[in-house]
């Protein structure tokens, strides 16, 4: 791992099928109206398409994310990421007893925009939090949108 990696994860807890949340986080494309870090997604391809992502922090990360794996039998994704950020994505979701299913993302990045590389080695913390409220953004739509089909 060099100065300008950084490994992120993230667990959801949410009320609905475990089939259910695989389909709408293989689902790239809808992602902005459910999560509100995903400001806009372009299909560029069959299996590609670019993202911009934002949180908390005043930057946007722009990428190519394209689709590596998707087994819906094992509920399992995965993606390359190619722009300001390099490197792979990995969701998993599974069965969580009676309350629904929990999903967890890997994420192993190699930070490119210039102006984060700067700041990579002493911010890497912030980098950390600002990524957790993106996350915690998404949980909040994938929960508000169960809350809705009931």
């Amino acid at each position: 791992m060099n100065r300008y990696d950084i490994r992120l994860s993230g667990t959801w807890r949410a009320p609905l099928a475990p089939d259910t949340v695989y389909a709408l986080l293989a689902d790239v494309e809808s992602y902005p109206t459910w999560w509100p870090a995903f400001r806009s997604v372009r299909r560029t391809g069959e299996r590609a398409c670019e993202v911009v992502i934002r949180s908390a922090l005043p930057y946007a990360l722009r990428a190519t994310l394209t689709a590596v794996a998707e087994d819906p039998a094992a509920r399992v994704l995965e993606a390359a990421l190619d722009g300001d950020v390099s490197g792979g994505v990995r969701w998993t979701v599974a069965p969580d007893g009676p309350h629904g299913c929990v999903a967890k993302l890997t994420q192993h990045v190699t930070v490119r925009k210039a102006a984060l590389r700067r700041w990579m080695p002493m911010a890497r913390p912030v980098f950390r939090v600002n990524h957790a409220l993106a996350l915690r953004g998404g949980r909040r739509g994938l929960t508000a949108g169960a809350r809705q089909e009931r």
